[in-house]
Order: structure tokens, then sequence, then C-alpha cells
């Protein structure tokens, strides 16, 4: 299968795909038509990167975490700047599923976009509330993202992601109400034995993981001796969690290679995700480098292209696991 074309709509930064390059990949039974998707909490709960990005050229829209109910999240400030990327403290801030189905949804559909549903919880049962609503949805919600890691919340409820157990209930409760819509687990760096969460996931019944969600870290703004969060710490994200990132596909892949894994983490050019793809991802997300430039997912799908073109790859699929080899 040929890699799909972008709209015929002006497009001042990207080209997407064309017919010398095969993009098309899978993550299980889900088809994709490019590798290139974008990471949870940071391409907003809809279609608010359509204004910079042709989001029907794109793997997939993967919206931020959603709560079975409102959630207000953390206190200001939420975002800082680091050497090497940001730290974050939002704290899932959103509308809950209902509201974003009948407010959000309707408009990223709109743009021809398929969408990952991002789901979070502070218990069991409130992961399989979340799932529940997503079981009916149009096809073109073509999987569930179980964020089963963001530190955000931690310290009020624990993290699913650093326990086997914990994982395991979480992912068969959504697999229970969500009907046959795929769920990938999204897990933590910040554990001892990933692999071992990872085989504990895809047991419970998840089809894919993503690695990795945001590396614990903390900034102190030295004139006033304080944190520079209003939460206190946070999730390093960026540059600086690349190798982070490559070294967790590499492990999971390695340990798991039938397991389908999608990349994520300082993602910021074609070649870093060509990195993960030879790591052992199947698919490949794009976050952090959203916030300095709304176009890089777009211009990252062309990098990417590029980089394929030069190397006389015909299909995406060949660098899959290559490093590996």
């Amino acid at each position: 299968m040929r890699g799909r074309r972008a709209s015929s709509r002006p497009s001042s930064d990207s080209a997407f795909l064309d017919e010398g390059v095969d993009l098309s990949t899978r993550v299980g039974e889900v088809a994709l038509s490019s590798p290139i998707l974008t990471a949870s909490g940071t391409a907003g709960h809809g279609a608010e990167l359509a204004p910079y990005v042709d989001l029907a050229a794109l793997g997939a829209v993967v919206v931020k975490s959603l709560s079975a109910d409102p959630w207000p999240g953390n206190p200001a400030p939420r975002v800082t700047e680091t050497p090497a990327g940001m730290i974050n403290s939002v704290g899932l801030q959103g509308p809950g599923v209902e509201a974003w189905i009948a407010d959000e949804l309707p408009g990223l559909l709109a743009t021809g976009a398929r969408v990952v549903a991002s789901i979070w919880g502070t218990s069991v049962d409130a992961y399989r509330r979340a799932a529940a609503p997503l079981a009916d949805l149009p096809e073109a919600v073509v999987a569930i993202e179980v964020n089963l890691s963001c530190p955000n919340v931690e310290d009020r409820h624990g993290m699913f992601a650093h326990s086997v157990d914990a994982t395991t209930e979480a992912i068969a409760a959504v697999r229970a109400a969500a009907g046959a819509r795929p769920c990938w687990a999204k897990l933590s760096p910040n554990v001892t034995d990933l692999v071992a969460i990872a085989r504990a996931a895809h047991d419970a019944g998840a089809a894919a993981v993503t690695l990795i969600n945001t590396v614990m870290g903390l900034v102190i703004d030295v004139e006033t001796r304080r944190a520079a969060l209003g939460k206190g710490g946070g999730g390093l994200s960026g540059r600086a969690i690349h190798p982070v990132a490559v070294r967790a596909v590499w492990d999971v892949h390695a340990a798991c290679p039938d397991l389908p894994i999608v990349g994520v983490g300082g993602v910021a050019s074609g070649v870093d995700a060509v990195e993960l793809l030879l790591a052992g991802a199947s698919a490949v997300q794009v976050g952090t480098a959203t916030f300095a430039d709304p176009r890089a997912v777009g211009r990252i799908q062309d990098e990417l292209q590029d980089w394929c073109r030069r190397h006389d790859v015909r299909r995406i699929t060949e660098l899959i696991g290559g490093a590996h080899e």
C-alpha cells in the first residue's frame, strides 16, 4: 500500500507523503499511513494544530489525556524551560471524556485525522469509566492510549506504571470496557524493570506499549530559593530524554520482539524518528518540539521521508528493529 498523499490545499511547510517512499506501518492491528503521530498532551484535545499541519496526512493525532470526569490540573506555574527541553506539571487538566466526545471530537474528525484517545485515572474503576464511552466511537478513533505513567499526579494517587499488578489491573479494566478498540499502554521510564511492566501490560490485553512518558525532575529558582513550578516537581521532556527513550524501546523490543511499540521522547528531527524505529518502534510520536514550532510534526514527517529517499529505503517497515539485526 502506498503512503497517503496530503490534501491539495496550499501548505508552506510540508510536502508530506510522496509515492517514492511507502510510510505505511502497523501498530498491532491498527494500520497507519505514516509512522509519525502527535504525542499526548502536546497537541491539545482537538484540532488545535490543524492551521499548521494537515492532520489527515499524519499517522494519527493522540489527544491530551482525559479522565472520566473534569479535572482542574495543578497550580500555576505549570511549565518551565530547561537547557535541553522543558519540565511541566500541568497535572492532566481536562474536560472529561463525555465533554470531549461532544465538544472536541467532531471537529477533529472533520479534519480527516485518525485519532488515538488518551485516558488516565486515579483508580482502576476510574480507568474503566473513562474507557467505557469510547467503545462505540467512529472507526477513525483507532485506539485508546492508556496513560499509566504521568508523574504530575503521582504524589496524590500513585503511578500505575510503577507496579506490575497495578498496570495489569488497569489494562484489564480498560480492555473490558473498551470493546474491540485496541489499547496501548503508555509506560514510565522511572522504574527498575520496564520490560517486566511492558510484558505485564501486554499479557493483560494491551495491543502495544508507548515508550516513554516524561522523566521525573525538578527545577529550583535560585533567586527565590523555591521550586519553579507550582506543584514542585514535574516531568522532563524534550531532547534531554531522547537517549532514555531509545534505550527503553531497544530493551523492550529485544525482550519482547512481538510486542508493538510506539516510541516517544525528544523527537525533534527525522533522524530522531529513524533512531526510534531502528531501536524497535513501529511508530513515533512528536511532542515537546511542537511547543517551539507548531509545524514540527509535519516537518519531521518530511525529514523522515527525505532520509528514507537518500538512504534508498522504499518502505518504512524496513527500518523497524533494524539495529537489532
